[in-house]
């Protein structure tokens, strides 16, 4: 590879600066397993390619017993069946969707992360609801292509997963994931007429989840780490977006990965408890690089990059990003449930909790965890906060 090709960030970024953007903690297992991934991904911009090949390696079990027994699973296997919904004929799709309609605002201004930058300000009226817009579907976006990781990462999780109420939930999960796919791609591309790559976060941890051999680490930053705060992101968009087509659709999602999140605390929480200090602390600190990549890819460097990039330095982006009162709300909303079910399944032990603590987000861990809420609870929840 001829290195004046690739971008100045690349050639310019030594590999003691590539380590220190990778991981935070210094757990030299952690790194290994994340530096490749992140070379991928936050360096090389692997998710700006269109198409990606990834090697998969992961155990395949087998159960010719087809024994039964694990309640939890199987409750939640025929809460799954029950809750099926098919998205081409439960979504009117006949509904209008309009950017530049103020009755039904995608992204009320008040709420925007730039709602006082004067770059802002400056625009006229169809600009601003053009930037709003382009924001949602921003967002959306990156939902679409998370949901695309959690379809592959949900298939290899029910190969390898021991238990065959395991297998069989995570059957419905496969489908689940799949119609969100169906439902977001729809959205983008028939009403809102525009699309984002996948953030370079984003792309770095599905890269990690793809690759990684372990099934609980699958397990562990699908179902607890992405579908987690995924339920947060889910829940302030539809409280926040006045547009009916895409409140009536989240609504569907939320119920969804309601149960996804449940399914591995319930996976997990044994697990972890029995496993061995050495390896239970090192998924520890996998978590905790992990929540560091969820919280860093909500900064929409590429919504940044086509409306913003000539007027301010992508620093200056973050920083008033970071400090906006939505956004703000937003990443509370989002940790809100990861913390208390990172402590159920014995990932936020003292030795880590100082990491958590920098970054503000020890606040949560006395809340309930996935199992404690349904999905209505959870939706009924997040109205009384936003109102």
């Amino acid at each position: 590879m001829d290195l004046r090709s690739l971008p100045t960030r690349v050639r310019d970024l030594n590999p003691a600066e590539l380590l220190r953007q990778t991981v935070r903690t210094g757990n030299v297992k952690v790194t290994l397993s994340l530096l490749g991934p992140a070379l991928r991904g936050l360096i090389l911009q692997g998710g700006r390619a269109g198409q990606t090949d990834m090697q998969a390696d992961h155990r395949v079990r087998f159960d010719w017993t087809y024994e039964r027994g694990r309640d939890e699973l199987a409750r939640l296997y025929e809460a799954a069946k029950r809750s099926q919904w098919n998205a081409t004929t439960d979504i009117d799709w006949s509904v209008d969707v309009d950017p530049y309609d103020p009755r039904h605002e995608l992204f009320p201004e008040h709420e925007l992360p730039i709602a006082e930058f004067p770059g802002y300000l400056r625009l006229n009226t169809r600009e601003r609801a053009e930037r709003r817009w382009g924001l949602t579907s921003w967002m959306l976006s990156q939902f679409l292509h998370g949901e695309q990781g959690a379809l592959f990462a949900a298939c290899q999780v029910t190969e390898a997963i021991e238990w065959m109420d395991g297998k069989l939930y995570g059957s419905t999960q496969v489908v689940d994931e799949g119609r969100h796919v169906e439902v977001f791609f729809r959205y983008l591309h028939e009403k809102l007429g525009k699309v984002y790559t996948v953030n370079d976060n984003l792309f770095t941890l599905i890269d990690a989840l793809m690759t990684d051999s372990r099934w609980d680490i699958k397990f562990l930053g699908m179902q607890i780490m992405i579908e987690g705060l995924a339920l947060g992101a889910f829940g302030i968009l539809r409280q926040t977006t006045r547009e009916p087509l895409l409140r009536h659709l989240l609504r569907y999602v939320i119920t969804d990965e309601a149960r996804h999140v449940h399914y591995g605390v319930i996976a997990l929480r044994d697990y972890y408890h029995q496993l061995p200090e050495r390896d239970r602390r090192e998924r520890e600190d996998w978590a905790f690089e992990v929540a560091t990549l969820m919280r860093n890819r909500f900064l929409a460097h590429e919504f940044y990059d086509e409306y913003f990039g000539q007027s301010l330095s992508r620093r200056e982006w973050d920083q008033m990003v970071l400090r906006s009162p939505y956004m703000d709300r937003f990443r509370r909303m989002m940790f809100k449930r990861l913390i208390p079910n990172l402590k159920r399944i014995n990932l936020l032990s003292d030795r880590i909790r100082p990491h958590y603590q920098a970054l503000g987000l020890l606040d949560f861990e006395n809340g309930r965890a996935a199992p404690d809420l349904s999905a209505d609870e959870l939706i009924a929840e997040t109205d009384r906060q936003l109102h």
